[in-house]
């Protein structure tokens, strides 16, 4: 019965791939498409870049990406979480959508996570998560039918890199030998980028258009950067953790700056949609290496979902600091199937973000925090702990299901409190009954 779900599964995701092909616009010749990259930092703080405002963190290369390009400052991704976050990303959906809302499936085991009987077990209980998530279809997917080549690096959840439709990749996926949420892949960026830049080399000798998820293992714990970078940051951090996780910020910086001067070398710049988001938010514990503190990673405060998003394609998006309107990391999978002429499949949710009178007319948009561990395929809303509804100038938090530790609505003024100090929701009640309507009403698993 499982080799025929599978089977009707990759069906119905090849349906969905024609589907989106016929829709092509017919004025796109190979030669128009750009090539796209999407550099996804992991477990870091919206405002730990130097654009953002951080008095010691240098990230000169992001600086600069945020400068050319469209960049929301109010950007928001869909969880607290790598998997679920990611796998928006990669399909334009919600994870109660696409079913990937944790980590990891909840089971009960005898022994130490993540070792290998540990693994093998997780292995044959996710797979029910990732067939569920395998009836969607990734970028990828939809761009290897307009001739792109694609090429997968870092964080990836998705079992092998030919699972998420990639022409090319690192990820192996074979929990025998590791593989959970990258294993090959997480040496990107840490080990050098030659892997990307080979794969850059053979499209562009193919003059194939291509697609490239950079999703390096940076800042991610373990905070071990170059001594060079430690030592640059010692003197300014208040503790060594806290110097140790700065200097991981500055090493993705680097190699995003690697990156795109690859690009740039190629002569490939003009023809090139970069977009850059981080996975989930990190505020480091000054007193504990490589440990994030509450209200950050798997928690619903902006410091775990806020994140700034930028699009830069040279002539073709016009360079803006967006700081008004709210943006979401399910924006990125129609962004980028307007940049190749494809409409968004029926299931999408994002809007174009090159269509300005879409982003002036969204007036909110949604995040979700789940647990860890996802409780049941077939019903998200087992594991959800939060909603989130970001407006202007608001932000709600309404407990879930899975919620054991705050029963509370938590409403706040997000532009006069940043950093949530003050729950108003007793003071604006008309605004709560609003906000939670509007969750009720976009609620859709």
């Amino acid at each position: 019965m499982k080799i025929k779900k599978r089977i009707y599964h990759h069906l119905t995701r090849s349906i969905l791939i024609w589907g989106a092909f016929l829709m092509v616009n017919a004025g796109y010749a190979q030669s128009d498409l750009p090539n796209i990259i999407y550099i996804l930092s992991d477990d870091q703080s919206w405002n730990d870049y130097g654009f953002t405002g951080h008095p010691h963190i240098e990230t000169p290369n992001i600086d600069k990406l945020a400068a050319d390009g469209l960049t929301f400052t109010r950007g928001y991704v869909t969880a607290p979480l790598c998997s679920p976050s990611l796998a928006t990303i990669i399909t334009g959906l919600y994870p109660q959508q696409h079913k990937i809302t944790g980590n990891d499936p909840t089971f009960s085991f005898d022994g130490p996570r993540y070792q290998k009987d540990w693994m093998a077990a997780r292995s044959r209980l996710y797979r029910d998560y990732l067939d569920e998530f395998q009836k969607h279809p990734t970028v990828p997917m939809l761009l290897q039918k307009l001739g792109y080549m694609s090429f997968q690096a870092g964080k990836w959840w998705g079992g092998h890199w030919k699972e998420g439709g990639f022409t090319h990749g690192m990820t192996h996926g074979d929990p025998s030998r590791g593989g959970r949420h990258g294993d090959e892949g997480l040496k990107i960026g840490r080990e050098g980028m030659n892997p990307i830049f080979d794969f850059m080399d053979e499209a562009i000798e193919k003059e194939k258009p291509f697609f490239v998820w950079y999703a390096p293992f940076l800042p991610h714990s373990p905070h071990t950067p170059p001594d060079s970078l430690l030592q640059k940051y010692l003197p300014k951090a208040p503790t060594k953790a806290v110097a140790a996780y700065w200097a991981m910020c500055e090493w993705l910086d680097i190699t995003v700056g690697q990156l795109l001067d690859k690009v740039e070398a190629e002569g490939l710049t003009e023809n090139t949609l970069v977009v850059f988001v981080t996975d989930n938010g990190w505020i480091q514990d000054p007193d504990k290496p490589n440990v994030y503190a509450p209200g950050s990673k798997q928690d619903p405060q902006d410091m775990g979902i806020r994140t700034p998003i930028i699009y830069k394609w040279p002539r073709r998006i016009t360079p803006k600091m967006d700081t008004q309107h709210v943006a979401s990391s399910i924006d990125i999978v129609t962004t980028t199937m307007a940049a190749v002429g494809l409409e968004p499949l029926s299931t999408m949710q994002g809007i174009n973000v090159m269509d300005k009178k879409a982003v002036k007319k969204r007036k909110s948009i949604f995040s979700l925090d789940f647990t860890h561990d996802m409780v049941h395929v077939d019903h998200p809303e087992k594991s959800l702990e939060s909603t989130m509804v970001i407006t202007t100038p608001w932000k709600i938090i309404v407990p879930g299901e899975a919620n054991t530790q705050n029963q509370e609505v938590l409403l706040y003024d997000i532009l006069n409190d940043p950093m949530e100090e003050k729950n108003v929701a007793s003071q604006y009640p008309k605004v709560v009954k609003r906000l939670k309507n509007e969750i009720a009403m976009w609620w859709n698993p």
